[in-house]
């Protein structure tokens, strides 16, 4: 019930170290309390809690608990006040044995963090035990001729107890034929032998009874008594008798049966038969030396037996009676002490008292993993045990007190690595050759969540054709997480933003779980050509960890737009387009040039021009230009070609299928009229006078008009920086290989060739508003005088 302080001032030096040496957040140490046997439930032992350090508060939100190898029930801790108490009945006698010390070991364990602690509780003998004769009567037969002073072994008691309680002083009842002698050989053994004082006479007293006392040296002192029944026989003049009393062997355990011990030899001193001895077992010894030993009666050859095992009994006290074969047979004695060597035939035994697992692959160095106590049977350097563990594994053993050891992490964890750890725990003694034992230890390491989802890429890209129902599933996105459980449950989300005016998750969705993406409406390429946006995948973790990937979703175009008229073509302004042709035009001279723009792009916005035949009309003057749209004369006019022709013009583009369109916007197929008129004759040369006065002049004029310009401009001209000067897109491109229409985003001029800009090839596109103020407008063809 006391803390006690053991050793000198050093060994205190020591169990201070020990109790705060920093382990690695594990406590290391002893604490050492004694408590006597057979002390009442309920018995202070120690403030365990406070010899600690530790606060009553935390006790129980750390779980302080108390675990020992064999003894857990002995003693417990009160939680609320920290107090070590005795549990239940100690019986040091069976807890220990005959041993000299006798300690129960307690590992006193607690959590958040994990700190572990030794503490040892010394069990000290109370005087609980008398002493004890292995048999209640004893008995002696003495020849009525031996002399005095002539000396007869008995057999002592033993107590169960230790130290002074088990030291027990002899004595017999006073009497006037006997004394005790007490003697202690080399062994610490007491041999107790009845003196005779005086002869006896069978004829006077056949048989003596004595009382042999036994008293231990304990406080109270207890007793334990056996009756001496002593016969006294008819005389006989000489006993056997030995060469010592006392015969030392030693031996080693596991001794193989029918090994030689020792071969006694006793001689008589009278003749005949009186001379011949046989050899016997005293009746003081017991039937479990009997079972280990044989006497040869006639050679007094001892013999093992049976099994010799050192841990079980290490010493042997044999007594021998040397009996002569005369009528009166006369007795010698002596006694065979049988001490026995250890040898080492016990291998270490383990156990693991505590386990700790899984192990969270971020848990700290030095967190205790196991508790591991080792014991061998065996003594001296045969029962010296030293651990060890498997090699290459991020593992230790430390030793925190003798014969115990904790299993520790030595270096950090990493379960997407190694998830589990197989290891091998040997324990080997000091003996020659040395035995060992092994244990096997499956560790396994607990996911956290330390690894966020991985996409395989950075960035996808996406095509996808405009005008997709809405739902359309377009890709699948997958991001892998190599953590474990929920760790590893990866969910997938949009990035949220505005794509304009409108939010992203009005266009795109992704399922939650299979990461699939879905567009929400129809696309316009016309519209959007590219939606750029962001995926997010996070795992269920605690907390979660994330990863984004792009996405860049192309909108691909089709042919949904018909090519749109331009100008007086346009579709809506009504009838046909006039135009008047004199009949003096040669071939190749424009008419007329038809525009028409188409809002796809690509192949589907390349626009071709052609002439639809009309009923009723064999052969037309004119022709179209296939991409330029320009309609010209085919060959010079003449009197056979009528004064009026109707042409339908046919606009389509390049796309599958094609689209046409018409001035009233039909379709699929719709054409533009264009009516060119020749007057009669007649009214050609009523005209023909007014028409000559102002063609002279108007050429004239323009003439002289051209000739000043020209040479001012030529003045007053600087170099030009390059052939191609920026200037404003107007909306048609035309030229021999079609016309193409561009998106608002592409808009730029296009130049060829070295020089001015050709007049001839300007850019467009179809979003530009137009205006009655814009200069994308195309102005008709007047009609030419024939001269």
């Amino acid at each position: 019930m006391l803390y006690s302080q053991r050793g000198s001032p050093g060994s205190w030096s020591l169990l201070l170290s020990l109790l705060l040496l920093p382990a690695c957040k594990n406590g290391s140490g002893q604490l050492h309390y004694s408590v006597p046997e057979e002390a009442k439930h309920g018995t202070f032992v120690g403030r365990i809690a406070q010899d600690l350090g530790l606060e009553l508060a935390e006790l129980v939100p750390r779980l302080f608990r108390v675990a020992s190898k064999d003894h857990r029930e002995l003693l417990e801790v009160n939680l609320q006040n920290g107090i070590l108490f005795v549990n239940s009945r100690i019986d040091r006698e069976k807890l220990c044995g005959r041993n000299t010390e006798c300690n129960v070991h307690l590992e006193v364990i607690l959590d958040q963090p994990l700190q572990v602690y030794h503490v040892e509780v010394e069990v000290r003998d109370i005087n609980d035990n008398p002493p004890r004769f292995s048999r209640s009567e004893q008995r002696l037969n003495i020849l009525e001729s031996r002399m005095p002073d002539s000396r007869f072994p008995v057999e002592g008691a033993s107590d169960l107890d230790i130290g002074v309680n088990a030291e027990l002083r002899y004595k017999v009842n006073p009497n006037e034929y006997f004394d005790l002698d007490v003697k202690r050989n080399e062994g610490e053994t007491k041999i107790l032998e009845l003196v005779l004082k005086k002869p006896l006479d069978r004829e006077e007293t056949q048989e003596h009874r004595l009382l042999l006392i036994a008293t231990d040296g304990g406080k109270p002192e207890l007793t334990g008594t056996v009756q001496l029944l002593i016969n006294v026989l008819d005389a006989n003049d000489n006993a056997p008798e030995f060469d010592k009393p006392i015969y030392n062997v030693k031996m080693l355990e596991n001794t193989p049966n029918e090994t030689l011990v020792i071969k006694l030899n006793a001689s008589d001193a009278d003749e005949g038969s009186n001379k011949e001895i046989t050899y016997f077992f005293s009746n003081l010894v017991s039937d479990d030396v009997k079972c280990k030993f044989s006497i040869n009666s006639d050679s007094g050859e001892i013999k093992v037996k049976g099994e010799l095992d050192y841990e079980d009994c290490n010493l042997y006290e044999i007594n021998i009676d040397a009996v002569d074969r005369s009528a009166f047979p006369l007795t010698g004695h002596c006694k065979v002490i049988v001490k026995l060597l250890d040898v080492n035939d016990n291998s270490p035994e383990m156990a693991i008292t505590s386990l700790f697992l899984p192990i969270k692959e971020d848990a700290p160095l030095g967190t205790v993993i196991a508790l591991i106590s080792v014991s061998d049977r065996d003594s001296g350097s045969n029962g010296q045990v030293t651990c060890s563990l498997t090699s290459h594994v991020p593992f230790k053993l430390m030793s925190t007190f003798k014969n115990y050891y904790s299993l520790v992490l030595d270096s950090a964890l990493d379960r997407e690595s190694i998830s589990e750890y197989e290891l091998v725990v040997t324990a080997r003694d000091g003996g020659s050759p040395s035995l060992w034992a092994t244990a096997s230890l499956s560790v396994d390491v607990a996911d956290v969540n330390d690894n966020a989802p991985v996409f395989s890429q950075p960035e996808y890209t996406v095509f996808v054709k405009e005008n997709n129902p809405p739902g359309y599933h377009v890709f699948t996105v997958f991001a892998r997480d190599v953590d474990a459980q929920e760790n590893a449950l990866v969910s997938y989300s949009l990035v949220e933003r505005r794509v304009g005016e409108r939010a992203l998750s009005s266009y795109v969705s992704v399922h939650a779980e299979s990461g699939k993406v879905y567009v929400l409406q129809p696309l316009d390429h016309e519209e959007l050509e590219l939606l750029q946006f962001q995926v997010s995948a996070r795992d269920a973790g605690v907390p979660p960890l994330g990863s984004n990937v792009t996405l860049q979703l192309f909108v691909l175009d089709e042919n949904d737009n018909a090519p749109a008229l331009l100008g007086p073509w346009q579709q809506g302004a009504g009838g046909a387009v006039s135009e008047l042709v004199p009949r003096s035009v040669g071939a190749g001279h424009v008419v007329a040039k038809v525009r028409a723009v188409d809002a796809d792009s690509g192949y589907n916005a390349w626009l071709s021009y052609e002439l639809l035949p009309l009923v009723g009309v064999a052969r037309s003057p004119f022709r179209v230009g296939q991409y330029t749209g320009e309609i010209s004369t085919t060959h010079s006019l003449d009197e056979a070609d009528a004064p009026r022709q109707s042409l339908l013009v046919l606009v389509k583009d390049h796309g599958e299928p094609a689209l046409t369109t018409t001035p009233h916007g039909q379709v699929p197929k719709s054409y533009s009229r264009v009516s060119v008129g020749a007057g009669s004759q007649k009214a050609a040369l009523m005209d023909v006078n007014v028409y000559l006065i102002i063609a002279i002049c108007a050429v004239s004029s323009l003439l002289v008009l051209t000739l000043l310009l020209y040479t001012a401009f030529r003045c007053s001209a600087t170099p030009t920086e390059g052939s191609c000067k920026p200037g404003k897109p107007t909306l048609v491109c035309s030229s021999a290989v079609g016309s193409w229409s561009y998106s608002q985003q592409r808009r730029q001029r296009v130049c060829s060739g070295e020089g001015p800009p050709k007049t001839d090839l300007m850019a467009f596109s179809p979003s530009l508003p137009q205006g009655p103020n814009s200069t994308d407008s195309v102005s008709l063809i007047h009609p030419i005088l024939p001269s």
